[in-house]
């Protein structure tokens, strides 16, 4: 197993820096400096992709505030409402993905009408291909703070437990969901599932969307493959979090990753019937995950 360390953090005068916070701003920098390099590559108008880029960082950053205080710290809202003003606290990486695409597609709803659609659909699609580079890094900066610890298991890749600070850690995450420690939870891990989500992110997908890229491909192939390949690996991903909050079973980004994977047939899929057999089983797939598969 993974051995367990601290968060690093660096003390720069009267400002402490911590490593998740470099890595989201090295994150964020690597996305806006690769996307426009693929503006210019597909010969897009960098201009127009660069005002788009600024609306999906702006919309990311409002949805991934928004996503995470009303549906997974509603509590802590009603408790202090001027939290939903302070968009820096709370932030859901999957709320950002949804207020990204929603910042984008208002751009060209507000600022850009006369463009048609395949044309808007080719940004927005450069956008998705850079983004699981960009997403990677923000997740290493997750797994250095272990900031989404699973259960307790022995599975190779996961946070041994053999430290007193380690098996404090996920005592304290166990029983802020009412939960107790297996009595040989010393010698175990935890999954760390920003590190689940880093590698796959950094080792399968961004590869794939390299070889993918060795030729041309048709506007929405990108947005469309994320989606498909990201989604059901964040959904089972999910099933292993110990203290998220839970709405009949699944957690807030799971009923968002079923309900656009059983929707994405009927995007990417042009015969109705397949549409909705590939839709239905997405529905009974993720209802036997949360039912049947944890009977």
């Amino acid at each position: 197993m993974l051995p367990y360390f601290e968060q690093p953090v660096w003390q720069i005068g009267p400002l402490t820096v911590y490593a998740f916070g470099v890595t989201a701003a090295l994150a964020m920098w690597f996305g806006l400096v690769t996307v426009q390099k693929r503006f210019e590559n597909l010969g897009l108008d960098p201009a127009l992709g660069q005002r788009l880029v600024w609306w999906v960082v702006l919309g990311g950053i409002t949805g991934a505030h928004l996503f995470s205080v009303l549906l997974y710290f509603p509590d802590k809202l009603r408790g202090d409402p001027w939290l939903f003003l302070r968009v820096w606290e709370d932030i859901s990486s999957f709320g950002g993905m949804l207020g990204g695409i929603v910042g984008g597609l208002l751009f060209f709803v507000t600022r850009d009408r006369d463009d048609e659609w395949p044309a808007k659909l080719a940004y927005l699609d450069a956008v998705a291909f850079s983004f699981p580079a960009a997403l990677a890094i923000g997740r290493l900066g997750c797994a250095l703070a272990h900031d989404h610890p699973g259960t307790v298991t022995s599975f190779p890749l996961a946070i041994s437990l053999e430290t007193g600070a380690a098996l404090d850690y996920i005592r304290g995450v166990y029983g802020a969901a009412g939960l107790r420690l297996p009595p040989a939870a010393q010698t175990m891990g935890f999954h760390d599932l920003g590190l689940y989500e880093f590698l796959f992110l950094m080792f399968v997908l961004t590869p794939l969307f390299v070889f993918w890229n060795r030729r041309r491909r048709p506007a929405g192939f990108y947005l469309i493959a994320f989606a498909a390949l990201y989604l059901p690996v964040r959904f089972c991903l999910d099933m292993l979090r110990v203290s998220d909050v839970r709405y009949a079973r699944l957690t807030p980004a799971q009923w968002v990753a079923a309900l656009i994977a059983a929707a994405l047939p009927f995007v990417a899929v042009r015969n109705p019937k397949l549409r909705f057999a590939i839709s239905a089983a997405v529905v009974l797939a993720a209802g036997w995950a949360c039912w049947g598969g944890s009977s």
